[in-house]
């Protein structure tokens, strides 16, 4: 980082309102347009997505003897000193790449921010960017990607984001280093740099006593600052690796920067972060492929995909279906949350069809029932019924189905949601938590209706429940919504 880049970065925070220090980080408030909005679009692309082998870590395992990644890259493409990583770029091409497509297809799935990945574990950035040549601008598709769909998203009235992963570079290619290959080439020191150093060596599993070099960590900050004087983006996710204790300072000097940047834009921003990477409240606690099992008093994040097994694009996939993520999404809601479900383009640009169908089964879901959805906040409770939703990453699929007795809730204003999570074949739906014996029962029902039904609902208060009648409605294969003003 040469003093002058530094300067300007002083500059910004000494500017307020604020500074680098977590307590006067304790100020930030999360917008509301986060709050509101609820549902985002995360999007893994890359050119980890041209072998389309594993998953998005492809780069690293690649370079990893015994992995299946390594077995395949000798048998498909040659010994890795004669073919690299870096030599999937020129076929990186993103010739069928239409942003405008993409921010159609993302309003039309409900979304109202998009986040992409602006710079992976591989290093390769996704923008133009004047701190490295290995960018899309000048290699590959030669093209702004990020800078492009950053319009487009904005066009279509939706949020954009970004999202960096830049910290896990500082070992992604360690691997190389132990046998023939092209990370240890002098030539392209600057692209896998620091997997060539003996720090970079380590196990990255050491979260905290694994400290990057003062250069990485100033590059980082470079490059991060970088992204937000092109793009204004509006949330900045992190994946993990930030957590380590050599980030704390620079950590501290991106959020005052950004923050401050966001005051001067007179724009509301966030960011994203896992574990205990920032302290609670200065940023947004975002949990990967995991929910919360009772409403967090503060606001929230689930990241997940529609896949499995990967984030980026692969040509095995064990896709989700629809439904569950439409099960989680109210889940996540409930509990005072969003949901950032990835989807992963091909390398030339376009996003798989299955893909885009889950997306459009999504967004009608929400054009009928979003109003349960956008806007609201946390009802006295999350919901009730038998089916137990584990706290914590990587649960995304270890719940059971949820059944026509698994109800969540969400309020705005006077009206009350109680989302029905299948449908039930006697068309009963019981809501013990508004049974006239129940703490949080309502002193009157003035009305109640299915969303996107003129079916005639009729409803029974009792001690042990309220029961709603919904036989004369359309039964559904998706979760329905019972609309309560009281």
């Amino acid at each position: 980082m040469t003093q002058e880049q530094y300067q300007a970065i002083r500059q910004t925070i000494e500017a307020g309102p604020f500074a680098a220090t977590w307590d006067s980080l304790e100020a930030y408030a999360v917008p509301d347009w986060y709050i509101d909005g609820k549902f985002g679009i995360f999007i893994h692309w890359g050119p980890y997505c041209v072998p389309a082998f594993g998953n998005e870590w492809y780069p690293r395992n690649m370079y990893l003897p015994g992995s299946k990644e390594y077995a395949h890259h000798r048998a498909t493409y040659g010994p890795q000193d004669q073919f690299g990583y870096k030599d999937f770029i020129p076929q990186f091409t993103a010739e069928k790449y239409d942003p405008g497509a993409w921010a159609s297809l993302f309003k039309e799935a409900g979304a109202r921010f998009v986040v992409p990945v602006a710079e992976h574990h591989d290093g390769f950035q996704m923008y133009a960017s004047e701190l490295s040549r290995w960018n899309a601008a000048e290699m590959g598709p030669k093209r702004d990607l990020m800078g492009d769909l950053a319009g487009a998203v904005r066009e279509a009235g939706m949020v954009f984001g970004v999202s960096s992963h830049r910290a896990e570079h500082w070992w992604f290619m360690n691997g190389g280093n132990t046998f023939p290959s092209d990370v240890q080439d002098p030539a392209y020191a600057d692209f896998y740099g620091p997997a060539r150093g003996e720090l970079g060596q380590r196990p990255y599993e050491q979260y905290y006593d694994n400290p990057p070099d003062q250069t990485f960590l100033e590059d980082w900050l470079l490059r991060t600052c970088e992204l937000i004087d092109k793009y204004q983006p509006q949330l900045i996710w992190f994946d993990w690796w930030i957590q380590n204790m050599a980030f704390k300072p620079y950590l501290k000097q991106f959020a005052a920067y950004y923050y401050n940047s966001a005051a001067a834009w007179g724009k509301g921003v966030a960011v994203n972060n896992k574990f205990d990477a920032f302290p609670a409240g200065t940023t947004v606690f975002d949990i990967e492929r995991g929910q919360e099992s009772r409403i967090r008093g503060l606001f929230w994040q689930n990241d997940t995909s529609v896949s499995k097994n990967s984030w980026g694009y692969i040509d095995n996939h064990d896709y989700k279906v629809a439904n569950d993520i439409i099960g989680d999404l109210i889940d996540v809601v409930s509990k005072n949350g969003a949901l950032l479900l990835n989807v992963g383009p091909r390398a030339d640009g376009t996003i798989p069809e299955i893909e885009q169908q889950m997306l459009r089964e999504i967004g009608a879901w929400l054009g009928v029932n979003g109003q349960a959805i956008y806007n609201t906040r946390p009802w006295f409770i999350h919901g009730e019924g038998p089916t137990k939703v584990l706290s914590g990453a990587f649960t995304d699929t270890a719940r059971t189905p949820f059944t026509s007795q698994d109800i969540r809730f969400t309020r705005q204003g006077d009206t009350l949601y109680a989302a029905v999570m299948a449908w039930p074949e006697d068309g009963q739906v019981a809501l013990r938590a508004l049974g006239s014996a129940a703490p949080y029962h309502l002193a009157a029902v003035n009305s109640i209706e299915k969303l996107g039904d003129a079916g005639v609902v009729t409803w029974q208060a009792r001690e042990d429940a309220l029961v709603v009648d919904v036989s004369g409605c359309a039964p559904t294969s998706s979760p329905f919504v019972l609309k309560i003003v009281g």
